[in-house]
């Protein structure tokens, strides 16, 4: 596909969604090395809080698809039900949960029936400064910056319950000798938070930079809907939208599909102008998330016919037709696809 727009990023990004997450349970530090060692220029810890305060990498506070909770009997009367994002859950959640006992369980397999559970029961809990520590000691060895790109997860409910985000994060980048100068993008599906961060920020932390996610165009950010307000993910993706995101955010993070939709045969269809109208904005585009398996991939690139089948040539196929146009980085499960995908 001949180029459709320029990124305005120097260079485009891989990021290695949750780590190497095709290749190894999602949110490990063996995720992340993978991740590294496949040629990601930046790791994605998403961030949920302990009750102790701790910042750790889950995708979400409920626990029980991606660790082992479930078969520690001492932990069996802390599941229970509670409304996250205003959405009632019925599981175990991080808050319930000191860090020491957060390290007594292992990460599962979040997607077993598409990458097996060979890996499931190895690996911790990662906190926020082993994934740190982690992505240092990888940048000294390989002598390259590796990138943090930490999502704040349920901020609202966390600053509710006395356990906010985003000051720990903040200190915790501060504390670090390697994130007071590598490259560091923190997201978020909120709003608030990010334009909080920025007046915090300003634009002296030249290696920090702030990304707003977009969801699904009807929902709402949830400190939004928490507030009553009006805002919808929609609003924020026009023209003008673009251009008041651009007052508290670097890029934009919207769903692959958001770019280039798909038709009713599943295959792509015309992009829009969400690119054009970002860069216009002075906003680089961050786009989630490609995955390998088949399922996942526009039909247009499809090798075979089985969905739950990996499929390598036809994601890194996919990835070319959404370079072209013009994004400025990429979320992938499988950062070595991405690597390709550039090459």
């Amino acid at each position: 596909m001949p180029p459709i727009e320029n990124p305005l990023a120097p260079r485009v990004q891989v990021i290695a969604h949750r780590g190497a997450s095709a290749l190894r349970p999602e949110h490990t530090l063996a995720a992340y090395a993978q991740a590294i060692a496949d040629g990601a220029d930046c790791i994605e810890p998403d961030l949920v809080m302990t009750r102790d305060g701790v910042p750790v990498a889950r995708h979400e506070n409920a626990i029980g698809d991606t660790t082992d909770v479930a078969a520690h009997p001492e932990f069996a009367a802390r599941r229970c039900r509670r409304s996250i994002d205003g959405e009632p859950r019925e599981d175990w959640f991080t808050e319930d949960f000191t860090l020491a006992e957060l390290k007594t369980l292992r990460a599962r397999e979040r997607l077993p029936a598409l990458r097996g559970t060979r890996f499931d029961g190895q690996f911790e809990v990662p906190t926020l400064d082993e994934i740190i520590a982690l992505a240092a000691a990888a940048s000294a060895r390989l002598g390259r910056r590796i990138g943090l790109v930490p999502e704040i997860k349920h901020g609202t409910h966390f600053r509710r319950i006395g356990l906010s985000l985003e000051p720990v994060l903040l200190d915790a980048l501060a504390a670090h000798p390697y994130t007071r100068v590598a490259p560091v993008e923190i997201q978020s599906f909120e709003v608030g938070n990010l334009r909080w961060l920025r007046e915090r920020l300003g634009r002296r932390h030249s290696n920090i930079r702030l990304l707003q996610l977009l969801d699904e165009p009807a929902m709402q950010p949830y400190d939004v809907t928490a507030a009553g307000g009006a805002l919808r993910y929609a609003d924020m993706a026009t023209a003008e939208g673009l251009r008041e995101v651009a007052g508290h955010a670097d890029a934009i993070g919207p769903s692959l599909r958001a770019v280039i939709p798909l038709d009713s045969a599943g295959r792509l269809a015309a992009p829009t102008p969400l690119v054009r109208d970002a860069h216009a904005a002075g906003l680089e585009v961050h786009v989630w998330t490609f995955r390998p398996e088949r399922q996942f991939i526009a039909r247009d690139f499809w090798h075979g016919t089985d969905p739950a089948a990996r499929d390598a040539a036809g994601s890194v196929a996919e990835i070319r037709a959404y370079l072209a146009t013009g994004i400025d980085a990429f979320f992938t499960d499988d950062p070595a696809l991405g690597r390709a995908a550039l090459a």
